[in-house]
């Protein structure tokens, strides 16, 4: 195959059947078709090797077309049935949009079991059984928290995949509790989902921390590039290692992601990370939920804010203490902002930006 080979690239149809999508899939992943994108794209062609492009959008806001191979899918399917112990004719059900890898990872996972997912989106009452399934933390705060069909289904499975943001040890200690048979996966879409669980790399998978806690990974599920920002793409990866925006540590072994390098502002000439305020604040203050973010200030830099949903409002003041003796006096929160609940992304992630913007129409109304 000619270095520069292209194929060409067309928009995946979210009108199509689970079944469609596996079909198209299956056929871009051995070069019989052609390749396909999955979210907004400019491209009409794309290098020969890459299967799959799929659209992240990191903290920065900006927009990255992830390029794929067959060989990178392939083996992030293989790892996880492998991991989870999962045999051909075993099944997936599907409750993760397919515009995100978290969904599309499903379909190749069945691919490989030869079954067909359950589609589960959009389904009202009772859920049919699968051994294996995947949500992100909201998903099973709902089902822990009223809906019970998906309770149901979520205890039925052998696993249950949790990934795309955050799981807090509450929310975790709850669904073992309940019954579900949890497994916390970490990764992105850089490397194809999920590769390491439970703290523990899959087949194929390695990390590294750097003297900063920045994490590492080194797999042969790894992306091919960005194909709209290729040189960024070169940036982050050293020695075959993408250099990821999270930060962890080892203990007994496993990995532990703490938090993201870039959710650390500067206030006041001090570094903070909004993750720890948010840690502080929801196991200090019991029954609230919470969100630390910031906007520009000519004072401070970058001024701290709070958004607290819900009916629990502690006091501004008792807040402030708590964070200024457990970070730093720079840490105190400049603003709370009271919504009816946090704004999140599709998988689940809070959605900072949007928090400024509201946060700003205030201070401006």
């Amino acid at each position: 195959m000619e270095q520069n080979a292209q194929r060409e690239l067309r928009s995946a149809n979210p009108e199509w059947t689970v079944s469609e999508s596996m079909a198209r899939i299956a056929k871009a992943l051995v070069s019989d078709g052609p390749a396909l994108v999955f979210g907004h794209t400019t491209l009409t062609h794309v290098p020969a090797r890459v299967s799959l492009v799929v659209a992240t959008t990191g903290s920065s806001g900006t927009s990255k077309e992830v390029g794929l191979s067959a060989s990178a899918l392939l083996s992030s399917a293989r790892a996880s049935n492998k991991a989870l112990g999962a045999e051909f004719g075993n099944s997936w059900s599907l409750l993760l949009p397919l515009t995100h890898i978290a969904g599309i990872n499903i379909l190749v996972r069945s691919l490989e079991l030869g079954t067909l997912p359950i589609d589960a989106r959009e389904i009202t009452g009772k859920y049919p059984f699968a051994d294996f399934t995947a949500v992100v933390p909201t998903q099973l705060f709902r089902a822990l928290n009223g809906d019970s069909d998906l309770l149901e289904h979520l205890i039925s499975a052998r696993a249950v995949l949790v990934g795309g943001a955050a799981l807090s040890s509450d929310l975790r200690e709850a669904a073992h509790n309940a019954g579900i048979k949890v497994i916390e996966t970490y990764g992105m879409t850089e490397t194809s989902g999920g590769c390491i669980y439970n703290g523990t790399p899959l087949d194929g998978t390695e990390f590294e921390i750097d003297d900063l806690g920045v994490i590492s990974i080194s797999s042969k599920s790894l992306a091919t590039t960005y194909l709209n920002d290729p040189k960024s793409w070169d940036e982050k990866v050293r020695n075959g290692f993408f250099v990821t925006t999270d930060l962890g540590y080892i203990e007994d072994g496993k990995l532990v992601v703490t938090g993201r390098s870039d959710d650390l502002i500067i206030s006041g000439g001090e570094n903070i990370s909004l993750a720890e305020v948010e840690r502080i604040v929801s196991t200090t203050f019991s029954g609230i939920d919470c969100a630390a973010f910031a906007v520009p200030d000519s004072q401070w830099g970058q001024s701290l804010q709070l958004a607290i949903a819900g009916d629990v409002k502690p006091e501004q003041s008792a807040i402030n203490e708590y964070l200024s003796s457990q970070i730093s006096k720079a840490a105190k929160v400049k603003n709370f902002l009271y919504v009816s609940q946090l704004p999140r992304t599709a998988l689940g992630k809070i959605d900072r930006r949007k928090l400024a913007e509201l946060a700003t129409e205030a201070n401006h109304g």
